[in-house]
């Protein structure tokens, strides 16, 4: 039989022999080529470059933004310039500017709320709103606080309805509605939350002045010492016991008396409205 044989010899031609083993999957997947790796490195090159430009631009920007805001309290472009005041009849401009606003204050330094509360804690003051209108404008809206009557607490108060102390009343005057005394100092004080015979002498002028009736101007002094009730009297002088309740019924009682003491010319020198369906006049000696 003729054929073909090739000899293998050491001394031959180099040649690439084949591999006919059979791979694995861990040998094929441990086999990387040169490019592939290459491919690798430049990839987290890329990514660590992209960091740290993230990085440095983060910095700036907080390096920037500190000096943003450093121009924003400081520049003079946001000095306050324009303050208007809306409502404020008895309140001065110095109270306003004891409060903190004053002209050429930085616009984002102004804290409205802290304003707010420094304005209402002002005797005068009601209710107060602080508006900033951007760069340089704020408005204040003020409520101030209305007499109601006076009170004789040592010497003559304003108080308005809520018996809030408005301050002396240092000249003489003739007050439209009754004066409301036995008051001390320490009933008008900040701190006293409104005594209770300042309470009760302010819902019995209420009441009479909701009424409407010709009793008001014939009442001068509601007196709120008594531990039974406030005492009123008269123009004439005539004291009026009232007692603790019930004061409206007992107003119009007191009104019906009055009338039928002028037609009958009896001059009294007080009246005890206290009982249930009874009067007690005590008449004039004669």
């Amino acid at each position: 039989m003729r054929g073909r044989t090739a000899v293998l010899s050491p001394r031959g031609a180099p040649r690439e022999l084949e591999d006919l083993a059979e791979k694995g999957r861990l040998i094929a997947g441990q086999r990387v080529s040169r490019a592939r790796m290459q491919r690798r490195l430049i990839r987290r090159a890329r990514v660590l470059a992209i960091r740290l430009a993230l990085l440095v631009a983060a910095s700036a920007a907080v390096a920037g933004g500190g000096l943003g805001l450093r121009w924003m309290l400081t520049s003079a472009r946001f000095a306050v310039t324009e303050i208007e005041v809306r409502g404020a009849h008895g309140l001065r401009r110095e109270s306003i500017a004891a409060a903190g606003l004053v002209p050429g204050v930085n616009f984002f330094r102004l804290d409205p709320r802290a304003i707010e509360e420094r304005l209402e804690s002002l005797p005068l003051v009601r209710r107060a709103e602080v508006i900033r209108a951007f760069p340089h404008r704020v408005t204040v809206l003020i409520e101030e606080r209305r007499p109601f009557t006076l009170v004789h607490a040592g010497r003559l108060h304003w108080i308005d309805e809520q018996g809030v102390d408005l301050g002396p009343e240092r000249r003489a005057v003739t007050p439209a509605a009754p004066v409301i005394t036995g008051l001390g100092t320490t009933d008008l004080s900040p701190g006293a939350g409104g005594s209770p015979g300042l309470t009760a002498g302010v819902s019995l002028l209420r009441i009479l002045l909701r009424s409407g009736s010709a009793l008001l101007a014939q009442i001068s002094e509601i007196d709120v010492s008594r531990p039974d009730g406030p005492v009123l009297y008269t123009v004439d002088g005539i004291e009026v016991r009232l007692g603790a309740e019930d004061w409206e019924a007992r107003l119009g009682r007191l009104l019906g008396v009055l009338a039928q003491l002028r037609s009958a010319g009896e001059a009294v020198t007080s009246i005890d409205l206290r009982f249930r369906d009874q009067v007690v006049l005590k008449t004039t000696a004669r």
